[in-house]
């Protein structure tokens, strides 16, 4: 399972001293993108290829507290894949130090070509590097979202 430690900082607390919504995005998509970035895929890979993920749905759960300064692991995982790889759902556990689990993080998206603006399929490398990724106990395969 791919999973990167990481703290949680003074710009990631909310009013209520912790960790507000949207850092724990944050944070899910930091460890998409180096996911990304060490299978090959820097943004300059992107750059290249005109193409970007693009999330289309992120749902999350709330189960313990982080606090400022809190050790975090954040985990990737891959819960859902169309078979030409045009739509997928990743899964991000976020744990505290104690071992217990922070949030759930589900996020549904594609690949955007970036100057036709419109969902495509990923090249051979891109859609193996998420082929990799471990699968969830509740894997689904989705259906395509490039019109034929």
């Amino acid at each position: 399972m791919f999973e990167r430690r990481m703290t949680a900082g003074w710009g990631d607390m909310d009013f209520n001293s912790h960790m507000a919504n949207t850092a724990y995005l944050n944070k899910a998509g930091d460890v998409r993108m180096m996911y990304l970035a060490e299978h090959g895929f820097p943004m300059a890979e992107f750059k290249r290829l005109n193409i970007g993920p693009v999330v289309m749905k992120d749902e999350i759960g709330y189960f313990k507290e982080v606090l400022l300064l809190d050790q975090i692991t954040v985990t990737l995982c891959c819960a859902g894949l169309s078979q030409d790889g045009s739509r997928w759902m990743l899964r991000s556990d976020i744990y505290r130090s104690d071992g217990k689990l922070a949030a759930r993080i589900n996020s549904s998206g594609g690949w955007l070509d970036l100057t036709a603006r419109k969902l495509v399929t990923p090249p051979p490398a891109l859609l193996a590097a998420w082929q990799a990724l471990y699968q969830t106990d509740d894997f689904v395969e989705l259906p395509s979202s490039v019109s034929r």
